[in-house]
Parts: C-alpha cells; sequence; structure tokens
C-alpha cells in the first residue's frame, strides 16, 4: 500500500493511521526498522514533528519500540489491548484486589497531605453518599465513588488521580452488579457508612496507619465475600 501525501488537517491522526496500515496490513513485518524521520516525512508530506507524534501514538498502542542509537522497530502487527477495555473484560474479584493496592495507598497519602479544601470535599462527599442511601443502587454507588475519589484526589498525585479516573468506570459497573449481587443495601441502606466516616475522621487528623488501615478492612471484607461467590 503506497503511503503518499496526506492531507492538511489533522496530519498526526492521519499520518498514525497511514503508518499503522502499513504495520497492521504486513508491509513492515515484527522486526522490521522504520525508514527515518526525515524519510517518513517526505513520502508522508509532512513535518518531522507530525513524524514523531505519529510515532510516538503507535508505541502508545504497542506496535512499535524506539532503540536508542538503532532507530523505530515494529514489535507487533496488532495494537495492544486499551486499558478500559481489559477492565471491562476482567474478573471483579481482579479488579477489586487491584482497588485494595491502590485506594489503601491514597488513604495513607491523603492523610498525609491533604489540605482544608481537601477535607471540605471529603466531608461533603460523604454528606452526599448519606443522602443518597436513600436512593437506588446506582445513585447510591455514584455517590459512593466519588467519596473514594475525593480521597484519592486528596493524595495530591495527578497520576494516581488519573490512575482512578481511568478505573472508575469499571468499578463502577462491577459495584452496581456488586451491591446487588450481595444484597449489601438489604439490611443498611446506608452500608458502610461508618466505615466511610472513620476513613474522612482519620485523613483529617492525619492518621495514615488508621486511613489505610479502616479502608483496608473495609475493602477486604468486601473482597472476601466476592472470592465466595467466584472461588
Amino acid at each position: 500500500m503506497p503511503l503518499g501525501s496526506l492531507r492538511p488537517s489533522p496530519l498526526v491522526e492521519q499520518a498514525t493511521e497511514h503508518l499503522r496500515a502499513q504495520i497492521t496490513q504486513g508491509e513492515w513485518p515484527v522486526g522490521t526498522r522504520l525508514p527515518g524521520e526525515n524519510a517518513l516525512a517526505k513520502t508522508l508530506g509532512v513535518g518531522r514533528s507530525t513524524v514523531r507524534e505519529a510515532l510516538r501514538a503507535l508505541a502508545g498502542a504497542g506496535l512499535v519500540q524506539a532503540r536508542q542509537g538503532s532507530g523505530v522497530f515494529v514489535i507487533a502487527t496488532e495494537p495492544a489491548e486499551e486499558w478500559p477495555a481489559r477492565l471491562r473484560r476482567a474478573a471483579i474479584t481482579d479488579v477489586y484486589e487491584v482497588r485494595v493496592i491502590v485506594e489503601t495507598q491514597a488513604a495513607r497519602l491523603a492523610a498525609g497531605r491533604r489540605t482544608d479544601e481537601d477535607v471540605a470535599a471529603l466531608e461533603s462527599a460523604l454528606r452526599e453518599r448519606e443522602r443518597a442511601a436513600a436512593g437506588d443502587d446506582t445513585a447510591f454507588v455514584d455517590a459512593d465513588i466519588a467519596l473514594h475519589a475525593a480521597v484519592v484526589a486528596a493524595a495530591g498525585n495527578p497520576v494516581l488521580t488519573d490512575l482512578f479516573a481511568e478505573f472508575a468506570p469499571a468499578l463502577r459497573e462491577r459495584l452496581i452488579d456488586l451491591v446487588q449481587l450481595l444484597e449489601l443495601r438489604a439490611h443498611d441502606p446506608n452500608t458502610g457508612h461508618d466505615t466511610h466516616a472513620a476513613l474522612v475522621a482519620a485523613i483529617r487528623r492525619g492518621d495514615g496507619d488508621a486511613a489505610e488501615g479502616v479502608l483496608r478492612a473495609e475493602l477486604e471484607h468486601t473482597l472476601t465475600l466476592l472470592h465466595r461467590q467466584h472461588p
């Protein structure tokens, strides 16, 4: 498939798709060294910066890899499955195990870094969770995730915040199923309130051990119930 010159816009997206097609259609097999940036730019009719961005996108998709001093090489002919898709396919127990790891450490960090604004956001989210207990499972789960998102935000780590944002949609779907599967609200519509109140209080007073401990106990209890349902 000839590369051909590209239309003026959007150049990076077009360059990425042209190069991706060369790889996925077998024009450049695994192990092939791609032409240099200058050669690709001339063939595609774009600048080197556009080619560089396109190659970066292909690297992010797991198709190519830059090797210092050697060039850019094809390492796969099919793009890596995107993270959100993998989360949607994952077993609920696997998703929850990752949740335990990420959120307990976020709670510890939050206790050491929280600002007055963070504490206000946590207390507001806790009140909203309590109000949502009068609603259906979806409203309650949304309020619960908002509280946990506030804990992660209080950790003050933008990478951690972004990770949770990627994780949250799949977590939301699973939590709605989980609440119904385990009938967690059958006897207490505001299930887990005391634990979440204790979590907010621990972060407010800067007690990292308590914040991590109370959240770990809550999440691991639910994880134990899940393992019983999905042995």
